[in-house]
């Protein structure tokens, strides 16, 4: 039993691993994205 606990807890670990770091990616994209979009988007309003 005590193997099969110690796998469960390795696949947890990975699978929380993966979720943090999709979840990480996502919110720098979009923080990243949404900043870019803005400052774009001033720039654009105020140079035409």
């Amino acid at each position: 039993m005590r193997f099969i606990d110690d796998l469960a807890g390795a696949i947890y670990d990975v699978f929380k691993f993966i979720i943090w770091s999709i979840g990480y990616l996502i919110a720098g994209a979009i923080i990243v994205g949404v900043s870019m979009y803005l400052i774009v988007w001033i720039v654009g309003v105020f140079y035409k």
